[in-house]
């Protein structure tokens, strides 16, 4: 029925008068043009001339569809009917805050699945930017207000690299409310829990505070409701910040170095500048190679100078570390300059004031945990980087979420 007829049964019926309003609605028309010649639904009968095209002028208020129907039976039976499609997708029937679900809205596994368990997403905390060993995860609860109650969020962390076979190693597994805000979990790890812009939703947070540097981690994270179901995954993979460098100390060593390798070296000398190049880091290392190669270049580089002083054995030894140092860090370890600072960053400590009872973890609902935070302060090591002095750049840890 085109709209321009359904407006004229109404104002036939007297449906728009003084006397009989219809709650919530309020119909004004006035001329906006004219409906395309293509358009065969604009054309009346008889007439030449085309209908108005209606416009919406403007949106009083906003009413549940339901409340505009007058008789209470329908009313009643088409709130049931629009409650079911948005809350237990159609299948079921809402009592008090929860999904009564129908005998044919069963899964394989004998759950009921009529109310769906929406799919967490997992991002990097905005607060805290990650650092060489440091990052926050956080993500939104996505318990609706009706329907399924979520009962806990389990968290996967695990590093990954070329001697890592990635379908062998599962990583450690971090339930948020039996390892987390139970306190069993490690001190390396600390759970939150805080209110976005509204305060019914909530916000959940982990900080990981003992990662290595330069390292490649895969996070994983999924919801558990009530009843056992698993809800789809989230995933972040980032890499840590490059390791911290005393870049003073890294040009020292390669002043060391330079005057042991100078001249006539002798046994003692060797030993010392294999013990000096062994005992730092291999970021450290490859910091001490560029300064070494940016001063003493012209008398031999640093890989030519080592072999020929420490023999190909001991040589090798030392430089085969750097292959450890990731591309991304590299090339940040060749600039002209680097400073590191260490600064604090406050973040959320929460610990829960109940024992959820053992075995009985599907009954209980997360949200209903009674929790206790404070502020709490972590360090967090790093790196700027410049070409030149008094200028430097930061870096960011390289993120991918899937």
């Amino acid at each position: 029925m085109p709209f321009i007829t359904y407006l004229s049964g109404l104002l036939t019926a007297q449906m728009l008068s003084d006397d009989q309003l219809i709650s919530g609605v309020e119909i004004r028309c006035e001329e906006k043009g004219r409906c395309p010649s293509t358009c065969h639904l604009c054309r009346r009968p008889g007439k030449e001339q085309l209908s108005p095209t209606p416009v919406l002028l403007e949106i009083n208020r906003v009413v549940p569809l339901y409340t505009l129907i007058q008789d209470n039976g329908t009313k009643e039976a088409f709130k049931s009917a629009l409650m079911s499609s948005y809350w237990c997708s159609g299948k079921g029937d809402v009592i008090d805050d929860w999904c009564r679900c129908d005998l044919s809205a069963f899964d394989a596994s004998g759950l009921p699945n009529c109310s769906p368990l929406p799919q967490p997403v997992l991002r990097l905390s905005p607060t805290v930017e990650p650092s060489s060993t440091v990052v926050s995860l956080e993500w939104v609860d996505v318990q609706p207000a009706i329907g399924t109650k979520v009962s806990d969020y389990i968290l996967q962390h695990k590093k990954v690299d070329e001697y890592t076979d990635t379908d062998l190693y599962t990583g450690e597994f971090l339930s948020f409310a039996d390892d987390l805000l139970s306190g069993l979990g490690t001190s390396c790890v600390a759970a939150g829990r805080s209110h976005g812009e509204i305060p019914e939703v909530s916000i959940y947070s982990v900080i990981f505070k003992c990662l290595e540097p330069d390292g490649l981690y895969k996070f994983t994270l999924y919801a558990v409701d009530t009843r056992g179901r698993h809800s789809e995954l989230s995933t972040v993979t980032l890499r840590t910040a490059c390791p911290l460098v005393d870049d003073n100390k890294a040009e020292e060593i390669a002043d060391k170095i330079y005057n042991l390798y100078n001249g006539y070296t002798s046994g003692k000398e060797q030993q010392m500048a294999y013990n000096t190049l062994m005992e730092v880091s291999a970021s450290m290392l490859f910091r001490v190679q560029h300064h070494y190669n940016s001063h003493y270049e012209k008398f031999g580089d640093f890989v030519w100078r080592s072999e020929d002083e420490l023999g190909p054995r001991k040589a090798h030894l030392i430089l085969r570390r750097l292959e450890r140092v990731s591309s991304h860090c590299s090339s940040l370890l060749r600039s002209a300059y680097i400073q590191s600072r260490v600064e604090t960053v406050p973040y959320l400590f929460c610990r829960s004031e109940e024992v959820r009872p053992a075995g009985m973890v599907w009954y209980s609902i997360l949200k209903d945990t009674k929790i206790t935070c404070e502020e709490k302060m972590v360090s967090m090591a790093r790196n700027t980087y410049g070409e030149s002095k008094g200028r430097y750049y930061l870096t960011l840890s390289k993120v991918s979420p899937f």
